[in-house]
């Protein structure tokens, strides 16, 4: 191929290469001759063999040494020539080559020329790839041509100055003056790239902004002028009158209205004629009223005004479009946390689109079923949503699970509603479910003492006809093993009379067994309620021995570990078997005990929002009084363990205790001042250190309420960072009373054994006067030495 090859033929000759490497023998033998000529000095095809060399690099293959002929043909007076060179300025150069520094000052001499295109050039070279000290040296000759009288320039000025704003945001006090001016220009490319350099500058100044809230009447009547009598013929899309510039001003206007009430009225009849008055059958029409509807949803709109947004956005539910689909449900997504109500009007139609057979779409309309669930439509909104699940993608079973169960947690009409609801999910999806659903599930039915006999019989059906569904089979062990006694009566009222024996019911526990599809924990569970059963049945005590002696050479360790335990029950500690293996207490799930969270998930434990029973409070005091006879048994404890209220479990018998050994000083630390963590709504949150012993820190939280009304519900959650242990005691109550009356105290005992920086995340909620208050407090820094 001769190097003096037309760039046409040069395309013709590569797209024919049949293999990349007979192309790129082509490329490579077109480049060493474009280099070739690039070193004459007398060169009349420069720009030719440039154009040919910003095909090569379109094409992927390395072109950078053609960057200084750039900057040669940008000083070159012939505009063919300057065209090229600053076309291939903007391929091959950036801020990051030292090469751009070179064309900043043919770009300033270009932006003073007499010819417009040539001016056009460096404002579009200038826009492309202008670094920030370019910037800097050419603002003011954009400040300049923004207010020139040609109206092509400055709607290439107005973009370069978006530019330099972006890269450059002091430089933007520079254009506040002149982007004001623009507004009253009539070009549809000034009027457009004033708009877009307004919203730049009022993005990233506060300032700036103040200053154009001013003009918000003005950008109301270019609006109503585009909405009511047409821009321009040549930008009418579909019907629409210029639907770009209409986006960009709604754009702006979202922008000066947030948070103003001045100019959010000022705006509102405007809103309310587009929205009404914009054809949404064509896709112009519908952008223009989605960003309609993000406008009224953003800024201090009246409450009507709120509705037909969302009126809007359900019938774009209608549309046969998916991506209207899609875009409807993501804003409706946002908008049900603040208008529930105008939201639940649409409920039909988004759960008509749970069928749509696109994914997203469906995803989107998972999301936002679940949040349109409420205590009032809890029933139908959950049939809906458990026939989704039977037949929904793999991909959404876990998803669709969890939201089920959390809104049946929190909006079931009936313990047994919500129990058979959970059961149904984990026939469905019990493979899909979290790991917590199984102890949640437990707890909730322990709570549910009238169900017990109705909860073992269901389950036990369900474990007889299928044994996949892991979660489903732990629960149905459980239960077995805690109610089967109930389970052998046969007598249900609320379910078939069935007549189970003995031997059936440890049938199906060996299945769970010996079966390949459970899981080690699934074994356990089986094998637990099968040793449990021993308390409550009287033939086959000798079959459940033999059953638990087989697993205690097991290859599992922890079923060998319960199967040796198990099979010690039945020896040497038979007397205790029936003490041991009895029913389980009634589990509080907000009393579970130590809980550690990650601060930055937001995993918190809720605290007991009642007081302790008395029981309870029995059970705490008695190892303290076995501190006490300990100590008498030393002589000369006088009973300190339980004197005064300085004292507690982890710091009086410590210090009693060196007391007799002469003396000695405590290792616990003295405890700190009490400080403010929270302030708020006349709720005052202090926190006080009451001891330190090594890594363990015992801590009391106590609210106060100086306001006029009374607060009840009030509790606590918190969390701390994964390698703090967290142990909650129970509060002293709920109801905080006004004026400072009295008080709420909440311990906490915190082990740092790694001695991380100790934080805590603290969340209050109370209800007052009929409504709910929630918030968040982070504790960086504790009282006392270390923390």
């Amino acid at each position: 191929m001769s190097p003096s090859v037309r760039l046409q033929e040069m395309i013709r000759v590569i797209r024919s290469a049949r293999t990349q490497g007979e192309e790129r023998g082509v490329i490579q033998r077109e480049c060493a001759a474009i280099r070739a000529q690039f070193r004459q000095v007398d060169n009349g095809g420069r720009s030719h063999n440039l154009a040919k060399l910003l095909y090569v690099h379109m094409l992927g293959y390395p072109a950078h040494f053609g960057q200084m002929e750039c900057v040669r043909l940008i000083a070159s007076p012939r505009y063919n020539e300057k065209r090229v060179g600053y076309l291939g300025a903007m391929m091959l150069l950036d801020e990051k080559q030292d090469a751009s520094l070179l064309i900043t000052n043919s770009i300033k001499n270009d932006l003073s020329h007499s010819s417009q295109y040539v001016q056009s050039l460096a404002l579009c070279t200038l826009a492309c790839m202008g670094s920030a000290e370019m910037c800097r040296d050419l603002a003011p000759e954009i400040d300049r041509l923004l207010r020139a009288s040609n109206s092509y320039i400055k709607k290439k000025a107005a973009l370069c100055a978006v530019h330099i704003v972006r890269k450059v945001p002091d430089l933007g006090e520079l254009f506040t003056p002149a982007a004001r001016s623009l507004l009253s220009e009539k070009n549809h490319g000034v009027l457009h790239g004033a708009i877009v350099l307004i919203t730049e500058l009022c993005e990233r100044n506060p300032e700036t902004l103040s200053q154009f809230r001013k003009a918000v009447p003005e950008l109301v009547q270019i609006m109503k002028g585009l909405v009511m009598s047409g821009y321009s013929p040549e930008h009418n899309v579909a019907g629409i009158s210029d639907p770009f510039l209409q986006v960009r001003i709604l754009r702006l206007l979202r922008i000066l209205g947030r948070n103003n009430d001045t100019a959010s009225d000022a705006m509102n009849d405007l809103l309310a004629q587009v929205a009404t008055n914009t054809d949404s059958s064509k896709t112009a029409g519908s952008a223009v009223l989605y960003e309609t509807v993000l406008t009224v949803m953003d800024i201090k709109s009246e409450s009507g005004l709120r509705v037909l947004a969302v009126n809007i956005l359900g019938r774009f539910l209608l549309n046969n479009d998916r991506n209207i689909r899609y875009i409807s449900m993501t804003s409706l997504q946002k908008i049900v946390l603040t208008d529930h109500n105008a939201v639940q009007r649409h409920r039909g139609t988004i759960v008509d689109c749970l069928k749509d057979p696109d994914a997203s779409v469906k995803r989107r309309a998972l999301e936002l079923s679940l949040a349109l669930v409420s205590a009032v439509n809890i029933r139908s909104m959950m049939k809906e949503l458990l026939i989704f699940l039977s037949s929904c993608p793999q991909e959404l079973k876990s998803q669709a699970a969890c939201g089920i169960f959390n809104a049946a947690e929190r909006y079931a009409p009936s313990q047994r509603w919500h129990i058979d609801t959970i059961l149904h999910v984990l026939t469905t999806a019990g493979g899909d479910v979290s790991d917590e659903t199984v102890p949640n599930l437990i707890q909730l039915i322990t709570t549910a003492a009238d169900l017990h006999c109705y909860t073992v019989h269901k389950l036990y059906r369900a474990l007889v006809t299928d044994i996949s569904e892991q979660s489903l089979v732990q629960v149905a062990c459980w239960c077995i093993g805690e109610y089967g006694d109930l389970l052998l009566l046969g007598e249900c009222e609320d379910t078939e009379p069935v007549q189970v024996t003995e031997d059936d019911v440890l049938d199906a526990l060996e299945t769970v067994l010996q079966s390949h599809m459970s899981s080690p924990a699934t074994r356990g569970f089986a094998l637990t309620a099968t040793m449990k059963l021993s308390t409550r049945i009287t033939d086959n005590v000798d079959r459940i021995r033999s059953v638990v002696s087989i697993y205690g050479s097991c290859i599992d360790v922890e079923l060998q570990q319960r199967a040796v335990e198990y099979n010690a029950l039945f020896k040497k500690y038979d007397h205790m078997r029936a003490a041991v293996l009895e029913r389980m207490p009634v589990m509080d799930k907000n009393s579970l005990g130590h809980t550690n969270g990650e601060l930055g998930f937001g995993l918190v434990k809720e605290l007991e929002s009642n007081k302790p029973k008395q029981g309870e409070q029995t059970a705490a005091s008695e190892p303290m009084n076995q501190v006490c006879d300990l100590l008498d048994l030393l002589g000369g404890s006088q009973g300190s363990a339980t004197a005064g209220p300085a004292s507690n479990t982890l710091s009086s018998p410590g210090g009693d205790l060196l007391d007799l050994l002469g003396g000695l000083e405590p290792t616990a630390t003295p405890p700190a001042p009490a400080v403010t963590v929270y302030e708020k709504n006349a709720v005052t949150l202090k926190l006080h250190c009451d001891s330190r012993i090594g890594p363990n820190l015992t801590v009391t939280l106590t609210a106060s309420n100086s306001g006029d009304s009374d607060l009840s519900s009030f509790t606590l959650q918190a969390a701390v960072p994964k390698s703090v242990q967290l142990q909650m005691k129970a509060p002293s109550g709920d109801f905080l009373p006004a004026r400072a009356a009295g008080v709420l105290t909440q311990t906490v005992l915190l082990n740092n054994p790694t001695g991380v920086n100790l934080k805590m995340r603290v969340r209050v909620s109370y209800s007052c006067q009929g409504s709910t208050f929630q918030d968040t407090v982070q504790i960086d820094s504790f009282p006392g030495p270390g923390y």
